[in-house]
């Protein structure tokens, strides 16, 4: 069944019948991600979506810094925040950006996210939470704070299933997936702040996790949606900002993504990039060749857990357009009827 992205504002860009399921993207990433993220998640449902018909609509925090390119972009088929509040979505995907502020609290968009938040919980049968949007709701639901990293949790990590939850159903054991913060919740916070997590690794934490209250919430700490490449553009990106001195360490290797061959070839290319610190030097990054020696699975995992989302949403949307049960009313009782009982 199709997966349609309708980028109308107003949302009456494409008419999707009502057994269609109506998402919404809440789309917050830097202005060079806007892009491939909405690829990104518009594969992921594509390959999820099975026989379930899907309507997505764009939206973005109004408060998120932009440049001219960014806010060009989201002036073309993303609506705002009034539109998706009066909207009726099933669903809601809220990805996260890149934090400015040393407190999630200070971000410029904290009274806009706060506001997303409490509409997603009164509004939808489900949200989805992805990396710094799943520290900064937990953060404000339950005040658990997250806790910096003495370095970036940034790869592919094995993640192991510790609950049965109906989202994990038919998905392994154990799956591969994404990772890249600064920053992690800790597990004893979460448990004893009522969340069920749902997936672990060993070296990246928790992975995934849930909390059902009047919607359930569902919380990525790592970024399942990611395609292949998309580490490595990430891995260029920081690379590019040590050359323009941007930064001023040079970034470690994402963990289980490259192959022998291509780690090889980037330490050399790290070892040059100390000793000639330039921006031209970006030039001679071998991207070709690393595109194909990447160690990237998961997509099928991922799949599935993003069917088994879209599922529930079904359910609920059957069950908010299902008729009111009729009121068993009392049989009437004729006059007969009753002098007889009484007599």
């Amino acid at each position: 069944m199709p997966v349609l992205i309708d980028r109308a504002p107003s949302g009456r860009g494409i008419r999707a019948p009502e057994r269609f399921l109506e998402l919404g993207l809440v789309n917050n990433m830097p202005d060079a991600a806007l892009e491939s993220t909405e690829r990104q998640f518009l594969e992921l449902l594509r390959a999820a979506a099975g026989d379930i018909p899907v309507r997505l609509r764009l939206f973005a925090l109004p408060d998120v810094p932009r440049g001219e390119a960014g806010r060009a972009h989201l002036n073309n088929g993303y609506g705002s925040l009034d539109e998706l509040h009066a909207s009726r979505l099933d669903g809601l995907i809220v990805t996260g950006t890149e934090p400015r502020a040393a407190e999630l609290s200070d971000e410029p968009y904290w009274g806009s996210f706060v506001n997303l938040l409490q509409w997603a919980e009164e509004s939808t049968a489900s949200t989805i939470w992805s990396c710094l949007a799943a520290h900064a709701a937990v953060l404000h639901m339950d005040a658990v704070h997250r806790r910096a990293l003495d370095e970036k949790r940034f790869g592919v990590f094995e993640c192991t299933k510790v609950s049965e939850h109906a989202l994990l159903a038919g998905v392994p054991v154990r799956a591969r997936i994404a990772h890249s913060r600064w920053n992690e919740l800790p597990e004893e916070a979460l448990r004893s702040s009522g969340y069920t997590i749902l997936t672990l690794s060993p070296e990246a934490g928790v992975d995934a996790f849930i909390r059902q209250r009047q919607s359930l919430f569902v919380f990525f700490q790592g970024h399942p949606e990611y395609d292949e490449r998309a580490l490595l553009r990430e891995y260029r990106r920081d690379i590019g900002r040590f050359l323009r001195r941007e930064r001023e360490t040079y970034p470690g290797l994402p963990r289980g993504y490259f192959d022998v061959a291509a780690s090889d070839l980037l330490a050399a290319f790290r070892d040059r990039a100390l000793t000639e610190r330039r921006e031209e030097l970006l030039e001679k990054f071998p991207t070709s060749f690393l595109e194909t020696h990447l160690n990237f699975t998961g997509g099928a995992t991922v799949a599935r857990l993003y069917h088994n989302w879209l599922t529930f949403l079904t359910a609920e949307k059957a069950k908010r357009q299902a008729p009111p049960r009729e009121t068993l009313r009392p049989r009437h009782v004729g006059a007969a009827q009753s002098a007889e009982r009484v007599g």
